[in-house]
């Protein structure tokens, strides 16, 4: 007996892809205070050093590959990883060419560690472990109310008169926030505030950069993908891990996931439509909207997905019509 053959799946309209990636040309601004010029597309390295020792090489490749693509900008912190992720990076860049003196490195200070007595010996650590002289960028990681900025911030600027800082920043600060620890700064100004800020999830994000724009403070911008979903992961019936769903519940949680998940779907469409990778639409908002977005990465290829996406720009209109689809307004 002849077996059935199978019925053909229903043909779908196939994504644009693009090849992989020539070393990308990212443009840079300038910073307030310091040597070096922020590019506006920079790898955070969050996930990289949470992992089991056998994925150290990984780690180290994924680095490696964004550095060899044109990656500059590093973002690090001395919780992840309990430091591993600072040991890592700053292994791979000693190995770059020119011993990685090109790259800007972003480091932060804990909010476990803002008192004044341990803030000097929370930079030795880590500039011990990215082997490093002097960091370019040091961050507040998150304010703490029990700690106040009077003390933290007069300690971060005496590590920056002795040249151990090229410039001071803060991570999850709010305008106000910013202010105070301004008001504690005398000799030198904040560059960066890093805050989280997506197509999805911009109240951070927005509540900071009119204020940013005007005093000549970077904003960075994490999570620039919604953990993925803006890459199209978990648009197809994949469902988000218990992590994901911990670290961002605004966005996974049980009662908004389905609509946002529809949203996200409806952006893919757009991008299909405009023959544009959709990682593209969401790295070039933040840009129009004044950020620099900072992208996680655990593997080679995800980085090469990121800088070839970042490598095609879409039109206004496209933008334009992103933004409503992301807030919900549909025709």
């Amino acid at each position: 007996m002849t077996a059935k053959r199978a019925a053909p799946k229903p043909s779908r309209k196939k994504r644009p892809t693009t090849p992989a990636p020539a070393p990308a040309s990212i443009e840079a601004v300038p910073l307030a205070v310091g040597t070096k010029s922020h590019p506006l597309l920079g790898l955070g390295l969050w996930g990289l050093g949470r992992w089991s020792a056998e994925d150290e090489a990984r780690t180290k490749a994924t680095i490696a590959r964004a550095y060899e693509l044109g990656i500059r900008w590093f973002d690090t912190a001395e919780v992840y990883g309990a430091g591993r992720s600072e040991r890592l990076v700053g292994d791979v860049l000693r190995r770059a060419s020119g011993g990685g003196g090109e790259a800007l490195v972003v480091t932060k200070l804990s909010w476990e560690h803002l008192r004044a007595s341990q803030v000097r010996a929370s930079l030795v650590r880590s500039l011990d472990r990215l082997a490093r002289g002097s960091v370019d960028i040091y961050l507040v990681h998150a304010p703490d109310d029990r700690v106040p900025l009077a003390e933290t911030m007069p300690a971060l600027e005496a590590l920056w008169k002795e040249g151990r800082i090229g410039a001071i920043g803060v991570s999850n600060f709010s305008v106000a926030q910013m202010e105070e620890a301004a008001r504690h700064l005398k000799e030198t100004r904040l560059v960066v505030n890093q805050v989280r800020y997506n197509l999805f999830d911009r109240e951070d994000g927005e509540a900071v950069v009119p204020y940013c724009r005007e005093h000549g403070i970077v904003v960075e911008a994490y999570t620039p993908l919604a953990r993925g979903l803006l890459h199209g992961r978990y648009l197809d019936g994949r469902q988000p891990p218990a992590e994901v769903r911990q670290f961002a519940q605004d966005l996974f949680g049980a009662s908004t996931l389905p609509e946002i998940v529809a949203r996200a779907r409806e952006l893919r469409r757009l991008a299909e439509e405009a023959e544009v990778p959709l990682p593209s639409i969401a790295l070039h908002w933040l840009r129009s909207r004044g950020a620099a977005p900072v992208f996680g990465a655990s593997r080679p290829a995800q980085v090469e997905e990121n800088v070839a996406a970042w490598a095609v720009r879409p039109p206004e209109d496209v933008l334009a019509r992103a933004e409503a689809i992301a807030r919900g307004e549909r025709a």
